[in-house]
């Protein structure tokens, strides 16, 4: 029963981090930060739950709760939620809620999926949940290829400006400036796409098949990837990445997502071996 509330309680955290989540998605989207006033007292708030969560689980199985994955991934995800509010009340580390925030709450839904729930109501709401998870995956994946693509266009640019010596191909060109903000725009298209995505389709395997989706190690590729874009993301937004290290990093993420991609469609023999 104890181990019951311990996971009751880990969810309404994840609830409480979704709502920064919201927040960081809007500040890439918007560049608004009005939902930061909310967002931290509720990820402080998710904190204190997901805190009862892992004390409650400890006692119910007598051991600190690292046995399996869900169990170690909740409770990293709690040390990184402390060390961010200790960073926040110590400096006032504001613009780090952009990569902590989405970060914890994916790891604190993984942990939460460790005890099964219902299974679809019927057939129609399980198509049409994997279907938004494939169209939103691919517009994330049509955002990291437009920011590729204008990443190699940069550096192309950024050669002939340097060597004075213009290429005919490329004479016409857009201007740094304005491949550069290409690259942003679809950076941030591509990352809201992908996280939905992501989230959309942990729940739909973890309604699907339990626990088990977890060991398949593709579904580690995609996370990795997704962590990757996240922190191109953040340094691009928070650090002011710009340039050549932009773009190269831009073009080794669309990588990972290829090799995502490969993972998924029945390559992953071949690039596992």
């Amino acid at each position: 029963m104890m181990h019951e509330s311990a996971i009751f309680w880990l969810r309404v955290a994840t609830v409480l981090y979704s709502i920064g989540l919201i927040h960081a998605i809007l500040v890439l989207v918007k560049r608004k930060t009005v939902l930061f006033r909310y967002a931290q007292p509720a990820f402080t708030a998710a904190a204190l739950f997901h805190f009862v969560s892992i004390v409650e689980t400890t006692m119910a199985v007598g051991r600190l709760p690292v046995d399996n994955f869900f169990e170690a991934v909740s409770l990293c995800a709690l040390l990184i939620s402390g060390a961010y509010l200790i960073l926040f009340w110590r400096y006032h580390f504001a613009s780090l809620s952009l990569f902590i925030f989405p970060l914890v709450f994916l790891m604190s839904q993984l942990g939460a999926m460790e005890t099964p729930v219902a299974s679809w109501p019927n057939s129609g709401v399980r198509d049409a949940w994997l279907f938004a998870h494939v169209a939103t995956v691919l517009l994330g994946y049509v955002g990291l290829l437009v920011t590729a693509l204008a990443s190699i266009f940069y550096l192309v640019q950024e050669r002939q400006l340097k060597s004075k010596r213009p290429e005919r191909f490329f004479d016409r060109l857009p201007p740094l400036a304005t491949l550069d903000n290409l690259i942003t725009n679809s950076m941030t298209f591509g990352f809201v796409f992908i996280t939905i995505g992501v989230i959309a389709g942990s729940a739909w395997a973890f309604i699907e098949s339990g626990t088990s989706w977890i060991a398949d190690p593709k579904i580690a590729i995609s996370l990795f990837t997704w962590v990757f874009c996240l922190l191109m993301v953040f340094l691009r937004a928070s650090a002011g990445l710009r340039g050549r290290k932009a773009a190269l990093m831009a073009i080794t993420v669309l990588g990972c997502s290829a090799l995502t991609w490969a993972a998924h469609v029945g390559l992953r023999s071949l690039i596992l071996r």
